[in-house]
């Protein structure tokens, strides 16, 4: 490993790193960087190994603009459920009723929406108000009775399912109005025109690389006044380039195909704002805290019972949010909505670097742990693999993340 020290300035007695400091250190061997960031750099490469090799057995199929498009909108809810669940997992905690929590928001939808004849978005606001009484109802036996999150959550598994059933009568309402269903359904297309693509489109795409590219570079002279370690600065490029050609890539086959969904901007808020929750705030820390050292954290003076609390309130709130896209998506409300959604949003979580016993996972981890969900269940699919099959991969592909955070955790222990 090959690094310098970064050069400073004093300005009234402090040592203080200069932004230009970013252009001349840091380490420049691939495999140091890869072994000390095993967890989150192993799931990248997962990720374009699965996508590469599903490329190659449907001949190019899955790449293709209309595809790429329907695995986003297919799939967008189990990620919105996955960035509630790293939370739940991080902070030490399980949440098996997301699934029967989807079902009962959507259906208190279709109700308002359909059978009483309200707004739309009258709907979606009972959607949510359902979803966070739900998890307030969650957070009160956790955090204040004590009860553990996996019985609290298994028994709301099968109570709100109930609900469900008794809400609709035990049958399908559908459909919704058509503003209704644009919210998973629907495109921005032709907004700033565009011959024979979208270039809206694109233009997000160029903002949201421009604004990695800044939050990077930014971290970046953070990390170096701190005298943290950080990858060498032609690496760092290397990385720029190579996301945001990715992006951009992206971005061009949604361009070709029917433009940009909307339920992708909804996603790429929660991800920009929970990023920033997780990351930035005072909330996310102590969620960390609690899940990593439970006694360290309660002598630290973290309010564990009210954080434990918001967790499963915001639990409650995506769930609520993957209840409106799916029955958006459905264009309709169902009894049997949402069954195994908890169990993709937990693989999500734990394939995306999350640990079992918690404290350790990120947003973006769970995001690329979604992504490769989808990616085999949408390759799969175009190959015409048996559910059953596609079951058996799926949990084969969990038990080997749990295995990986397993040998993390004794590599870890064998080097100190």
């Amino acid at each position: 490993m090959t690094s310098t020290k970064p050069s400073s300035v004093h300005k009234g007695g402090s040592t203080e790193s200069t932004p230009a400091d970013a252009l001349h250190v840091g380490s420049s061997d691939p495999r140091t960087l890869i072994m000390n960031n095993l967890r989150q750099s192993g799931i990248f490469v997962a990720l374009v190994v699965i996508v590469a090799l599903f490329a190659f057995l449907t001949d190019g199929l899955s790449l293709s603009p209309g595809n790429i498009t329907n695995i986003v909108l297919q799939y967008s809810y189990i990620l919105v459920l996955a960035i509630g669940m790293v939370i739940v997992i991080i902070g030490g905690h399980i949440d098996l009723s997301v699934g029967s929590v989807v079902a009962l928001t959507g259906a208190v939808s279709a109700v308002v929406v359909i059978r009483q004849g309200q707004p739309w978005w009258l709907g979606v606001l009972a959607a949510v108000a359902v979803g966070l009484a739900v998890g307030a109802w969650h957070g009160f036996w956790v955090a204040y009775v004590g009860i553990p999150a996996f019985i609290v959550t298994l028994a709301g598994m099968l109570l709100f399912r109930g609900l469900t059933l008794r809400v609709l009568d035990n049958i399908s309402l559908s459909p919704f109005p058509a503003e209704y269903n644009r919210i998973a359904a629907g495109f921005l297309n032709g907004l700033i025109g565009g011959d024979g693509y979208d270039a809206f489109t694109l233009l997000i795409g160029g903002i949201a690389v421009a604004g990695y590219v800044v939050s990077c570079f930014r971290t970046r002279v953070a990390r170096i006044r701190y005298q943290q370690p950080v990858e060498s600065f032609a690496l760092f490029v290397a990385r720029m380039v190579l996301v945001g050609a990715v992006v951009m890539w992206f971005a061009w086959q949604l361009a070709n195909a029917r433009g940009l969904p909307i339920v992708l901007i909804i996603l790429a808020v929660l991800v920009l704002v929970y990023g920033l929750l997780t990351r930035r705030t005072v909330f996310g820390r102590q969620v960390y805290a609690i899940g990593g050292n439970l006694p360290a954290a309660m002598l630290s003076g973290v309010k564990v019972r009210t954080v434990n609390f918001w967790i499963f309130v915001n639990m409650g709130f995506l769930s609520a949010v993957a209840g409106v896209i799916f029955s958006s998506r459905s264009n309709g409300a169902q009894p049997a909505a949402g069954n195994m959604f908890e169990l993709d949003a937990i693989a999500a979580a734990f394939i995306g670097g999350a640990a079992v016993t918690g404290g350790v996972g990120t947003v973006v981890g769970a995001m690329v742990g979604g992504l490769i969900m989808a990616v085999m269940s949408n390759g799969m699919q175009l190959m015409g693999v048996d559910q059953s099959m596609q079951s058996v991969v799926k949990g084969l592909v969990l038990l080997v993340a749990v295995a990986f955070d397993v040998y993390n955790k004794r590599r870890a222990g064998a080097t100190r």
